[in-house]
């Protein structure tokens, strides 16, 4: 193509077009207009003010042209939002000798997500200069030519369209032949011969054949014609029609029959010859796809055909005679091409996100898809549709345009990202079809709070434990990520809990290790709970909460207790027997108690000194002390003991206290275990008094209820009675009594003590430590309760 001299000029014109709206994503059609050949840079219209869109918001909402030709011959100034010529615009180059070259351009821009199509119409300049095959053509006329015959001329070409196309043909000044156009698709020359030829007078006629296309200023080109005048033939080939007309599928084999063509000449011999052949006023690129037959006229398929490069064919048809000077006719063969399903669509997408959040709403576009078919009528028709099961969709814009949105609800933790398939399957026969796969990456929002495998957890802490120290590491999982799956964790704060919890425990907030701030003593505190909530990161941040139980374990830290009359630390305690003591006399009665529990507050006694000893023994488990045998005059009058009080810890905790027992020759001389309280001998009877008519009382109600019970058990039923066996009553020499029966045994000890005397009632097979001790003279009580196997106690007053 040719630029013209400075002598074209730009129309630019804008027409509105108000269209339907399909969707919220597309609102209107503009239509501009430019010439081609203009410069780049060139002024198409002002997009921004149009599509009433503000300037200053074009860059921060991303407006972009997405679609249009493959070159991009139209860019945006978003700046001044307006629409400029950014490459060589050659209209013949884009659509041939279409009478209408227009390009469909497309924009989107975001934040809300639109889609803006416009038509832009390429207006042709006269820039080609009308030109024929060939500048020079002979042809050859007998001489007996009748006036009024007609000699088709091969038109000539113009790339231009419109009125820059060929308009008027003329001819050079002669005598003997005259110029008619015809008008159809294009202006066809014919030379008609108005004064007969006279070979004698003149053998060669030359003419020139000039066309002029109607631009402004107009162009033309010329061809030169020399007709050679022949002697007589008289008779011209007649075709049986002036028309011929034919269909052929796109796809036809090469070497398929189109048509047979037919004409006779009247001439007989040579002159009556008919030779077929392409005029070549319709040769080119048409005729190189067909040939034909020289001496039958059939016309068969040479070169392959393509529907979408060419979809009709105008070929003319020549038929001469073979006498010396041929005579020649001819006629027109229009060839339609009928189209085949021979193209798949093509999708093209254009992604708006690169990724989706898990709480999208529905309706949210991610992407364009565009969807192209080269056929023609229902082969072009596409239907597009998503293949495989996913939650999203496509919605119509416009014709072949659709938005990719989301048609479900999103869930990362189960699928983090989707293969979106893409199917576009045209209406052909049979249909055609091509796949396009996205991919739709799924980014995390905080949708899951944090998550601990258990909701009360138990921890148990030995008493005295180092602090600083980590008890427990609590974990809790988050199924988001990033930010959103970052746990945190902290100590709830309940007001109903009394204690100092801040003070008792931490947490570290990124590992979960519980940390112990104090030694905690069993003796004070044996349990507490409280809640460790874990938190993650997200905005805004979610929450779940775990039930610590701290279970505080009994450590051996604590001796045993010796109590009164024997605790006082520093002094030697003394009791007294009488020579005449039997073997099992009562000495005394060591009781101890250890704050402890379980087994470490389980207490044993033993004589640690003298050793040797074989005058005195102790229970261990009741602490008294009681004479072997009998004294003898070998005997020392005085006996110092040690008594050895040891628990059952690991390693076990012990107390000692030391008593001196004084040999006496009579009842008379035994001196009060209390021997830090004066003593007067005339109240010394009346309170040995009190004390018996206590001990006679006491047992006098235990005898009794101890009979009623017996005898309220024996009038039972059988079957009720066969759950206990008879009770048993026995007498110890020490004077304690045993009432037992098949599921219970209790031990019921008094002491001899003539002061003071203590009614201890415990099950027989465990330790006094773990019974209540009664003092009678209400002096003292110790109560000291244990778990043991059987729970029932009995109390005497």
């Amino acid at each position: 193509m040719h630029r013209t001299d400075g002598s074209s000029s730009v129309w630019i014109s804008v027409v509105f077009l108000l269209l339907d709206c399909y969707l919220e994503a597309v609102f209107g059609h503009l239509s501009y207009s430019v010439s081609e050949e203009v410069d780049r840079g060139t002024f198409v219209g002002n997009i921004a003010r149009d599509l009433n869109l503000n300037v200053q918001e074009l860059e921060t909402r991303m407006f972009q042209i997405v679609a249009g030709s493959k070159t991009k011959y139209f860019e945006v100034n978003l700046k001044t939002g307006t629409l400029y010529v950014n490459e060589r615009i050659d209209r013949e180059e884009l659509c041939g000798d279409e009478a209408k070259c227009s390009l469909n351009v497309e924009a989107v821009i975001n934040n809300p997500l639109k889609l803006y199509r416009f038509e832009i119409t390429i207006l042709d300049v006269n820039d080609n200069s009308p030109s024929f095959p060939k500048t020079f053509r002979s042809i050859n006329i007998s001489e007996n030519t009748v006036i009024g015959a007609k000699f088709p001329m091969t038109p000539a070409e113009d790339s231009d369209v419109g009125k820059n196309t060929v308009n008027t043909y003329r001819l050079s000044q002669n005598n003997y032949f005259a110029l008619v156009t015809h008008k159809g698709d294009s202006i066809a020359p014919e030379l008609v011969l108005q004064k007969a030829l006279d070979r004698e007078k003149q053998a060669v006629v030359k003419l020139v054949l000039t066309a002029i296309d109607g631009g402004t200023p107009a162009k033309s080109g010329s061809m030169t014609i020399l007709v050679n005048v022949l002697d007589i033939n008289d008779n011209a080939p007649v075709f049986t029609q002036t028309l011929y007309k034919a269909t052929v599928y796109e796809n036809a084999k090469i070497g398929t029959l189109i048509i047979t063509v037919n004409a006779t000449d009247l001439d007989a011999g040579q002159n009556g010859e008919v030779i077929y052949s392409f005029s070549e006023m319709g040769r080119g690129k048409q005729t190189d796809v067909f040939e034909i037959e020289e001496k039958t006229g059939i016309i068969k398929i040479k070169k392959n055909i393509d529907f979408e490069e060419n979809n009709a064919f105008e070929i003319r048809v020549q038929a001469s005679d073979g006498g010396p000077s041929p005579h020649t006719s001819n006629a027109k063969l229009l060839i339609e091409v009928l189209d085949v399903n021979d193209n798949a669509p093509e999708i093209t997408v254009t992604s708006l996100l690169n990724t989706v959040k898990e709480d999208a709403s529905i309706g949210t576009a991610i992407a364009l898809v565009s969807i192209f078919d080269k056929d023609s009528s229902k082969n072009t028709m596409v239907n597009c549709k998503i293949s495989n099961n996913v939650p999203f969709k496509l919605e119509s814009n416009y014709k072949n345009y659709y938005s990719l949105v989301v048609d479900g609800p999103l869930d990362r933790e189960k699928t983090p990202h989707y293969n979106i398939s893409i199917t576009a399957v045209d209406e052909g026969s049979p249909p055609l079809s091509s796949t396009s796969i996205i991919l739709v990456h799924v980014s995390d929002v905080n949708d899951n709070k944090p998550h601990f495998s258990e909701d009360t957890i138990n921890i148990f802490i030995k008493e005295n434990s180092p602090t600083g120290v980590v008890i427990k590491t609590v974990s809790a999982d988050d199924a988001d990520t990033d930010q959103n799956g970052k746990v945190s964790y902290s100590l709830l704060q309940d007001n109903r809990n009394l204690l100092p919890l801040s003070s008792m425990i931490n947490i570290n907030s990124e590992t979960g290790d519980i940390i112990s701030l104090q030694s905690f003593n069993h003796e004070e505190l044996k349990t507490f709970k409280f809640k460790v909530q874990a938190t993650d990161s997200g905005v805004p941040p979610l929450s779940s909460n775990m039930t610590v139980n701290v279970l505080i374990l009994d450590e051996n830290d604590n001796n045993p207790t010796i109590l009164a009359p024997y605790s006082e630390h520093g002094s030697v305690n003394s009791e007294t027997i009488p020579y005449s003591a039997e073997a099992g006399y009562f000495v005394a009665k060591i009781r101890a108690v250890d704050a402890d529990s379980g087994y470490n507050a389980l207490l044993s006694y033993h004589l640690s000194e003298p050793k040797g000893n074989n005058l005195f023994r102790i229970g261990t488990s009741t602490g008294e002390i009681r004479t072997k045998r009998r004294m003898s005059d070998n005997h020392l009058k005085t006996h110092p003991l040690v008594v050895l009080v040891s628990d059952n810890g690991e390693p076990s905790l012990s107390a000692t206290v030391s008593i001196e027992v004084l040999v006496v020759e009579s009842t008379a001389d035994v001196q009060n275990q209390f021997r830090h309280v004066p003593i007067k001998e005339d109240s010394f009877s009346d309170l040995n008094l009190y004390l018996l008519i206590a001990i006679v009382s006491v047992s006098v109600i235990f005898l009794l209820s101890l009979i009623s019970l017996i005898a309220v058990r024996c009038h039972r039923t059988d079957g009720t009675f066969s759950r206990y066996s008879a009770p048993m009553i026995t007498t110890h020499p020490d004077g304690s009594w045993s009432y037992s029966k098949a599921t219970q045994q209790y031990d019921v000890c008094f002491s001899s003590d003539t002061l003071k005397s203590d009614v201890v009632v415990f099950p027989a097979p465990f330790p006094p430590a773990d019974a209540e001790l009664i003092s009678i003279n209400g002096g003292d009580t110790f109560t000291r309760t244990q778990t043991l196997p059987n729970k029932e106690k009995v109390r005497l007053h």
